[in-house]
């Protein structure tokens, strides 16, 4: 059967809870160890077939207030599995994991793989950088990368400085739910489970150099989407609290999915389902994101979206 190598050097943003269901699966192996170690790295591309490449620092706020973890894991540590990859010749695919926000904000229309990226703040830009040096191994190397650009996602265990599972979690616990600006900036929600399908589907239909576009087409505003969460969960509306906007908000990210369609993709999950089993899920799991809280209360006060 197919053996899952695991590889995360579990920075705040890591929970071994996470791996918990899987934990005795003689298929799957953990390693603790940094995407930027090249002598960690090289020996590891040696044993697989196909490489997912999800490693980042994701948050906006972070990057906005010191970017450099962001340009040397993002950049960098993209860099340092590319030289693997080119000197690998048995891995059959490398699939980016990228993001929308690479293309930057746009008010009207959706992004089309093929336009020019104008990321909006130091972790998009980050971003940015590593799909299009992915790219550039491609064109010289030959090497068997794909890139994915998915919206923003949701679903269970989802680290707690993110939109949802921090406004979530803040309700449960009674606490303010701090929302940027006036709340009207709009995203593409898209499930954690059709996101993991597309890529899938990605690795095993997708063409070599190509960049797929990852979304549901279902645009919300901020201020809906905290309203639905204290609706559902029963909660006061007067918890929300709107807050000075974080400097560069882009105003909305939305992309065009007809690409990924012809492969045969779809989302499934509604939003409405989708937020109400993510919910349900954060409700009956609260000693998973308790820890998390706690170990970093400092960072709680974010809104990411």
């Amino acid at each position: 059967g197919i053996r899952l190598v695991n590889l995360d050097t579990l920075t705040y943003a890591g929970n071994l809870d996470s791996l918990a269901d899987v934990g005795c699966d003689i298929r799957h192996e953990f390693i603790h160890g940094d995407i930027r170690n090249r002598e960690l790295v090289g020996p590891l591309f040696e044993r697989v077939r196909g490489v997912f490449h999800f490693a980042a620092e994701t948050h906006v706020d972070r990057s906005i207030m010191d970017a450099g973890e962001f340009v040397l894991t993002d950049v960098f540590g993209t860099y340092v599995l590319l030289e693997a990859l080119r000197r690998s010749p048995n891995v059959e695919f490398f699939v980016h994991v990228s993001t929308d926000e690479v293309y930057g904000s746009r008010a009207e229309g959706f992004f089309k793989e093929t336009d020019a990226l104008a990321p909006s703040s130091p972790y998009a830009a980050s971003k940015a950088g590593a799909d299009r040096l992915a790219h550039a191994y491609r064109v010289p190397y030959g090497a068997p990368v794909m890139i994915v650009r998915p919206s923003n996602n949701y679903g269970p265990f989802q680290h707690p400085e993110k939109f949802i599972p921090l406004f979530t979690t803040n309700a449960l616990e009674g606490k303010t739910l701090p929302l940027y600006g006036k709340g009207l900036n709009v995203r593409d929600w898209l499930h954690v489970e059709d996101n993991c399908r597309a890529i899938d589907l990605v690795a095993r239909r997708g063409a070599l150099g190509e960049a797929y576009n990852i979304g549901a087409n279902d645009e919300r505003r901020n201020i809906d989407v905290a309203r639905r969460v204290v609706k559902h969960l029963g909660k006061p509306r007067d918890l929300i609290k709107l807050v000075p906007d974080r400097l560069g908000h882009d105003t909305r990210y939305a992309v065009d999915i007809r690409k990924i369609r012809r492969l045969g993709w779809a989302p499934r999950v509604g939003f409405e389902d989708g937020l109400k089993r993510t919910l349900e899920w954060y409700s009956g799991n609260a000693a998973w994101w308790r820890k998390i809280k706690e170990r970093s209360a400092e960072h709680t006060a974010f809104s990411e979206a």
